[in-house]
């Protein structure tokens, strides 16, 4: 008989004005703890760490480290809610947790170094809980309704999807990062 506790699946609903929305936010936090818990044994010479050429001359997968990509993560997510969402520019407060461009010349992620694991996870932490204020107030009609921008009309609700894929597709890339980082300290 396995007496192992079961696992809980299920989702927790933050309290929101709309019990809609906050299943919503249920599952992006749900997007949020998987990414935390895919980094546990993270040590700091990790953080930096990227992998050099594979022994043939081919390049490493990716280009940028663990940290590069938290830091973009939280980045990424700052412009949704600010330029999308709330169609604003960041307040100071916001804008000071970001010191790097978010691309560099050539397109690619600025790399970000020397930044503490509990730096990146506080920025993480502050930037979610700024979005989840704005999100835990709407009510279903403004989380559906369209911002009209530029380029495109997105709404709330879109943008919580996006986000989600977008910290999944990057929650991969870390954890082959992780994989082959262990192995490397590990020699």
């Amino acid at each position: 008989m396995n007496n192992q506790p079961k696992d809980q699946l299920m989702l927790e609903a933050p309290v929101s004005k709309a019990p809609e929305v906050g299943r919503w936010l249920g599952a992006f936090q749900d997007c949020r703890r998987r990414t935390l818990e895919q980094l546990e044994g993270l040590t700091a010479d990790m953080i930096d760490w990227m992998p050099a050429e594979d022994g043939q001359g081919n390049p490493p997968r990716y280009d940028s480290s663990i940290g590069t990509i938290l830091y973009h993560i939280a980045d990424i997510e700052a412009d949704w809610l600010y330029a999308e969402v709330l169609v604003q520019d960041f307040p100071q407060e916001v804008a000071d947790l970001f010191a790097y461009a978010t691309r560099d010349a050539d397109g690619h992620l600025t790399q970000v170094t020397g930044v503490s694991l509990e730096e990146h996870f506080n920025r993480l932490e502050t930037v979610r809980g700024l979005l989840l204020d704005v999100y835990q107030q709407m009510d279903v009609a403004d989380f559906r309704q369209p911002r009209s921008l530029p380029s495109y009309d997105v709404t709330p609700e879109w943008v919580l999807h996006h986000l989600m894929q977008h910290e999944a597709e990057h929650r991969s890339m870390m954890a082959s990062l992780l994989e082959s980082a262990k192995a490397h300290f590990a020699a």
